[in-house]
């Protein structure tokens, strides 16, 4: 009989969980994709979007991103309102005075949490890469069409003492402007330095055709100085070096992810801070949907006279307090010496012993 009324109360409230969080990401979506059709309307007329391609491979693809990066911030405001309700419809009073603990009434929101964390992390680490793409895709071609083939501020080691720059990169016509490549030595001095306007890649002879070149040879005190309008360079690149430079890393999922991480610290780009963070944020997000979820049910499960409009406002704030953590500890991992791992991991830890203390000293 007492397994019975445990299973009663787990899915009635685990229903509740799942139910008013599909509902309350329905709609916030289709608000957000109206406003976001009101806004590249134009767009799409002007550069004669079908509208096939508009809903599938746009829309479609748009809302498992969206539905991934506020996941936790619509948990939490789901657990607040039903369970604000259930408070102040004396539930949550009538369920402990039942003779069920304060913590056997935690486990179905644990189980509903689990269940959305588990979806998050499919969808973070495989299927919005895929998604993106997608979007990537449709919006080089309708909306970003002057840009999609051109990429900018190019750095990376080509090979161990190679340094490689290129103001920007046209894919189409395998061209690099502004290209600089140093060479250094074992103690880190400067040997070679290669300067051109812009290379041309020549497929029929692997070579890359240089303009304006210029070659400065340093040896001890001694340097050569070589200049040349225009000439062919074997420079031991080819024109993949400058795709994967360019890589847009919400493109590739996470097995990939961290081949890209090991790729990049051996070239010694810039963008190894970037690519980890991304793969930290796809790895531990889905904690922050169990954290605010914990949170949420402490602050609610109270009874109080102002009723949901007073969780709900106590939630908001929580939740936006949550979010510029979240954002400031990227800041300092991707402008300072912070550590990737640390930066998206430090918030979880914060709000999960904020919401360890919520639930010891909630009335039970």
């Amino acid at each position: 009989m007492i397994a019975k009324k445990y299973m009663i109360l787990d899915r009635y409230i685990l229903g509740k969980y799942l139910k008013t969080f599909l509902l309350a990401m329905l709609l916030i979506i289709v608000i957000v994709i109206t406003f976001d059709i009101s806004e590249k309307l134009d767009d799409f007329l002007s550069n004669h979007a079908p509208l096939n391609k508009i809903i599938f491979n746009y829309y479609f693809n748009f809302i498992p991103g969206f539905l991934n990066l506020y996941s936790p911030l619509f948990i939490f405001i789901s657990v607040l309102f039903f369970t604000s309700k259930m408070a102040s419809n004396t539930e949550i009073i009538a369920i402990l005075g039942s003779g069920i603990s304060y913590r056997r009434l935690l486990q179905p929101y644990l189980h509903g949490s689990i269940i959305v964390a588990l979806l998050i992390l499919l969808l973070g680490n495989f299927v919005i890469p895929i998604s993106n793409r997608y979007l990537d895709e449709f919006e080089d071609e309708y909306i970003h069409t002057m840009h999609r083939n051109n990429y900018i501020d190019l750095h990376f080691q080509s090979d161990v003492g190679t340094l490689v720059y290129a103001q920007s990169y046209d894919v189409q016509s395998r061209t690099a402007f502004h290209y600089q490549q140093d060479t250094y030595d074992e103690n880190g001095q400067l040997k070679e330095r290669i300067t051109a306007d812009n290379i041309t890649y020549d497929s029929i002879d692997n070579q890359w055709r240089a303009h304006r070149l210029v070659i400065r040879t340093v040896n001890g005190d001694q340097e050569k100085l070589v200049e040349r309008p225009l000439d062919m360079i074997d420079i031991n690149l080819t024109p993949n070096d400058f795709n994967l430079a360019s890589v847009n890393i919400t493109t590739i999922n996470s097995p990939k992810l961290i081949q890209y991480i090991h790729e990049q610290q051996m070239r010694g780009t810039g963008k190894v801070t970037t690519a980890k963070i991304e793969l930290y944020q796809r790895l531990l997000t889905p904690i922050a949907v169990i954290v605010m979820t914990f949170i949420g049910v402490a602050i609610s499960s109270r009874k109080t006279r102002g009723g949901i409009g007073v969780h709900l406002a106590i939630g908001i704030s929580i939740a936006f307090a949550f979010i510029v953590f979240m954002r400031v500890s990227v800041v300092f991992a991707t402008n300072g010496n912070f550590s990737p791992f640390l930066a998206v991991l430090l918030p979880q830890v914060v709000f999960a012993a904020a919401a360890a203390y919520l639930i010891r000293t909630a009335p039970k």
